[in-house]
């Protein structure tokens, strides 16, 4: 028998989600039409959504992998770009909506993706990443996400979680250049394979993790601030369905049961977070002047500047990137039971 403390945060939780399908609602006022090529999205398409701001740099290079990973439409909310980044979301498999309306007070652009989701989502799988996320998952070198979904599909799973690992150079940030087009990976090449907390959240069901590289260098003094790295990207969507915070957490509950930290028997993968580019160093002084990315501003005025003074983030503890094998060694995803489609692979 559910307790009383669970029953509450149950019906607390159905009411924020009616909530939050409203505030999606009434944002969708804010979204102007820019190339509506919705038409063309076939039964079973993968969706990606995504929310960007002057995204040049990285857009070329996260379009083309995620179009061989299996994407079959784009849709973007542009947020008052100024630099080519209209020019680029130009294509056949791609929808653009425009706003310049606040990134922050439409919490962090979730209210608009919320609608377009509610919109043309349902019944998709859908993945909702940010311009500086690259997603991988057991055995991705030699499966799509058409092969992910097939495995989440047979398992009954209507959700896939994955944290957010942050990549870095072993030098300065702005030691290594990035030319469009090219796979950031090949700059940032390192990562913490170690220190990301757990910590369970009973109303929501979901595991927060914190930590990694910003945690260790940004937020050593107060972890507790440190940004969030647990995430369930993925998920096979219904008009009513609404993520809480960004993609960290969503609602039904039952959705967050993404990561097992002790058994590892439920399968996960990786974010790669590319935003320590050199890219980073210019406009961390642009975010810090916005204020829209976080919801007390304030607080973060330190890490913009210390992103901004162009730091070291590697460190003798530091890993180089390989396979996701080596992810999962450091229990940072996991394959569960899954094998590979290919059985051939299994002796390679």
């Amino acid at each position: 028998m559910p307790t009383l403390s669970e029953l509450w945060d149950a019906y607390r939780m159905r009411w924020t989600r009616r909530r939050l399908l409203f505030r999606a609602l009434r944002k969708r006022r804010q979204l102007k039409t820019f190339r509506d090529h919705t038409k063309a999205i076939a039964k079973n398409d993968i969706l990606l959504f995504a929310c960007v701001r002057n995204e040049e740099a990285r857009l070329p290079y996260f379009l083309d992998y995620y179009r061989k990973m299996g994407v079959g439409h784009f849709l973007f909310v542009d947020n008052g770009s100024n630099d080519a980044t209209s020019d680029i979301l130009d294509a056949a498999d791609i929808s653009v909506w425009t706003t310049d309306q606040s990134y922050r007070l439409s919490r962090f652009g979730m209210d608009w993706v919320t609608w377009l989701q509610i919109k043309h989502g349902h019944g998709h799988w859908c993945l909702t990443v940010d311009a500086d996320e690259l997603l991988i998952y057991p055995y991705h070198e030699t499966e799509d996400l058409h092969a992910l979904t097939r495995r989440l599909d047979r398992d009954g799973k209507r959700s896939f979680g994955a944290l957010m690992l942050d990549l870095y150079p072993k030098g300065r940030l702005s030691d290594a250049p990035y030319v469009p087009g090219e796979d950031p990976t090949q700059q940032l090449e390192w990562y913490d394979p170690t220190g990301y907390p757990t910590k369970y959240q009973p109303p929501l069901r979901n595991m927060l993790i914190r930590g990694g590289a910003r945690g260790r260098v940004f937020f050593a003094s107060e972890p507790e601030r440190a940004p969030t790295l647990s995430k369930a990207p993925l998920v096979k969507w219904n008009r009513r369905f609404a993520y809480v915070s960004s993609t960290h957490s969503v609602l039904p509950r039952r959705l967050n049961n993404v990561r097992d930290p002790k058994d590892g028997k439920i399968p996960s993968g990786i974010l790669l977070h590319t935003k320590f580019l050199n890219v980073v160093v210019e406009k961390s002084s642009e975010e810090k002047m916005r204020k829209e990315h976080f919801a007390n501003s304030e607080l973060y005025n330190t890490y913009y500047d210390a992103v901004s003074a162009d730091p070291v983030l590697w460190f003798e503890g530091s890993a180089k990137l390989g396979s996701w094998h080596e992810l999962q060694a450091h229990s940072l995803m996991s394959s569960g039971h899954w094998l590979p489609e290919n059985t051939d692979l299994l002796d390679s």
